[in-house]
């Protein structure tokens, strides 16, 4: 390292030099022509780089249909799930919050389940109280990502709405998107007031709730068990490369 004497120090980087202040003092080194890394950090350097693209795929898959801003952590705390998770092991991502302040687990009491036919149940249950709000938006979104092709197939969604000064009998919504990758599933809940959604964090939440690898074998979709009263279709929109689309998903009354 040499010390700077001039007028007019610096910091940082000019060239292949390097300026930096230590105990009020000016100094500057070069920079090394080669960088050597052991079999170790390259490994950990190769683990982040594949966290880091599967990251970005599974954010890219919903960044269009969450209604969440970013806190500022969501690529970090999504990167360090991955890694944590290993290198084969998608599955590792659920329980993921996309708004670390708030999760589902505030609005409901029992989790919703994914059945191995594509169908997440949201099982019957009362409905947690939640003083100056009487409704629920529940917005359900499904991606299917291809991580070896590094692209999301398509997503859809669905969303319903429900009055929490009512019994809630569960709902049954198909999220089985069509084509090969992994599917992962959002479920997305912001508490209403008047009408309108709330856009304070702590009554919006929005979590991976499930992941489910490619099926080897022929999946036979079986209806749930039928409500005790009735069903009540509801019709819904969603995006597919064709354009826009509608389905509709079943909810029990």
């Amino acid at each position: 390292m040499g010390r700077q004497t001039s007028l007019l120090t610096f910091t940082g980087r000019v060239g292949n030099l390097i300026g930096y202040n230590r105990n009020g003092k000016h100094f500057m080194r070069s920079m090394p022509e080669t960088v050597r890394q052991t079999s170790a950090t390259r490994q950990a350097a190769q683990h982040f780089g594949a966290a880091s693209r599967k990251g970005r795929l599974i954010r890219s898959a919903f960044a269009q249909e969450l209604d969440i801003r970013s806190d500022g952590s969501r690529v970090n705390r999504l990167n360090k799930t991955i890694i944590k998770g290993g290198r084969n092991n998608p599955g590792a991502i659920a329980g993921f919050r996309f708004n670390r302040y708030t999760g589902i687990d505030k609005f409901f009491c029992v989790d919703p389940v994914l059945s191995a036919d594509g169908i997440l149940h949201i099982p019957a249950q009362t409905l947690k109280e939640l003083k100056g709000f009487t409704a629920l938006e529940v917005k359900v979104i499904a991606a299917r990502i291809s991580f070896a092709e590094r692209k999301v197939v398509d997503t859809e969604t669905a969303t319903l709405v429900l009055d929490t000064r009512e019994p809630f009998a569960g709902a049954a919504l198909s999220v089985d998107v069509p084509g090969k990758g992994t599917l992962v599933v959002t479920l997305q809940v912001r508490a209403m007031k008047d009408g309108y959604p709330s856009g304070n964090r702590k009554y919006v939440a929005a979590d991976i709730v499930a992941v489910q690898e490619p099926q080897t074998g022929k999946i036979f979709h079986q209806p749930p068990p039928p409500p005790t009263t009735m069903l009540r279709h509801i019709k819904t929109s969603f995006r597919s490369p064709n354009g826009p689309s509608t389905r509709h998903i079943v909810q029990r009354e």
